[in-house]
């Protein structure tokens, strides 16, 4: 790398995913700043539910990606385990009639086929997983590589543990570039940091920072609310949803859409999703989406019918148009690099984002193929590829 600058790397965003670039770089031996106009996870990550989902993900690119992230996560769980709150405790995807398990054994098929592991739940078998499960369901799969951290604890211990210098309460402002086209650094409210690569880690924010580099990437921000229950025994053991999750998942809707999606915390609290409509930067708290979600949880687990719910919160997922995130080098700009758009996934893909890009910053073969992913791969608004 140039040595022009006391910084190899610059990662602008501090949410997981800037954290994972950071821990990556840095342990690839390379110098990191991390810069973010806010606290550490102070923007989506701070909003997210902390899933490490496989059993979301139609076979393709982001499936890879997620079983990739997944073998890094266990690999991270022994050095940063209790800490993160990690919990391999598997999803249960539940449908409530024969006709919903006929697509989920399908679904599953072709998962398997990916190196996806999952067995078929009978619905009289059910109760066996979860106890407060509602009683009728035609039945679910379970899937054993799911599991769940606390977001914003795993983004400050992996900063932490990559030693990345920090500028937190520090707004990019601009991107500065040589006349010959590649990264020199940015500019801040506080001044400019030098350094001839960039990561984009900006999360919803991502194609703005691209903007300022003169190249466009879609990012949209899309809307989700959580209800968070008042503390509880461990009423919920999986990862609990309902099989229409996977189709709002994979919507490019912009209208509201919810599901069932219902987990315990080893803090006590239960997690209630989950909600996605495009409706901007909109933080206005919507009554109905609450109401949905709690109507959703109660029919799935009866026993939440009584519970307290103690606060709502709301988070912006960011949304590209084909729902596979950027990663890796913009061909456009030298010493650009993205990882954003990674909408609801990017706790979970976290890992595998950082280590990718760590292995193209110091010329190592990737370990998966990042061409789905180019930043470039969207038709310019003019219609030119």
């Amino acid at each position: 790398m140039s040595t022009r600058s006391p910084h190899d790397v610059l990662v602008v965003g501090a949410g997981v995913v800037g954290a994972a670039c950071a821990y990556y770089a840095a342990r690839a031996g390379l110098s990191v700043t991390v810069v973010d106009r806010g606290p550490v996870a102070g923007g989506t990550t701070g909003a997210g539910e902390g899933n490490l989902l496989v059993s979301d993900k139609e076979p393709g690119p982001e499936l890879d990606l997620a079983l990739y992230s997944t073998g890094l996560w266990r690999t991270l769980a022994a050095e940063l385990g209790e800490a993160v709150e990690y919990e391999p405790k598997g999803g249960l995807v539940v449908a409530s009639t024969e006709a919903g398990m006929t697509a989920l054994r399908g679904f599953a098929a072709e998962q398997t086929k990916a190196g996806v592991e999952s067995s078929e739940i009978s619905g009289d078998r059910l109760a066996e997983l979860e106890p407060h499960l509602a009683a009728g369901l035609g039945g679910g799969f379970l899937y054993p590589q799911d599991a769940q951290v606390q977001p914003a604890l795993a983004a400050a211990h992996l900063l932490r543990a990559s030693g990345a210098r920090l500028r937190l309460g520090e707004t990019v402002t601009g991107i500065r570039t040589a006349p010959s086209g590649e990264v020199l650094g940015v500019t801040t409210g506080q001044g400019r940091i030098d350094a001839p690569v960039v990561i984009n880690a900006a999360g919803t924010w991502g194609g703005e920072l691209a903007a300022m580099a003169g190249v466009e990437l879609p990012v949209l921000p899309r809307r989700g609310f959580v209800l968070v229950t008042e503390p509880l025994p461990r009423i919920v053991r999986h990862k609990v949803y309902a099989a229409d999750y996977v189709a709002d998942v994979a919507s490019g809707s912009a209208a509201l859409q919810t599901s069932a999606v219902v987990e315990g915390t080893p803090a006590g609290p239960v997690l209630i999703g989950a909600s996605r409509e495009r409706v901007g930067f909109d933080r206005t708290l919507s009554v109905e989406v609450l109401r949905r979600l709690a109507a959703n949880a109660a029919r799935l687990f009866p026993v939440l019918r009584t519970v307290q719910v103690q606060r709502a919160y709301r988070g912006f997922r960011p949304y590209l148009p084909d729902h596979l995130p950027a990663i890796g080098a913009d061909p456009r700009v030298p010493g650009l690099y993205h990882a954003c758009g990674h909408e609801g996934a990017g706790i979970g893909l976290a890992p595998a984002t950082g280590e990718l890009i760590a292995r193209q910053l110091t010329g190592q073969a990737p370990g998966l193929d990042l061409t789905p992913f180019r930043a470039d791969r969207f038709p310019h608004p003019g219609g030119a590829a």
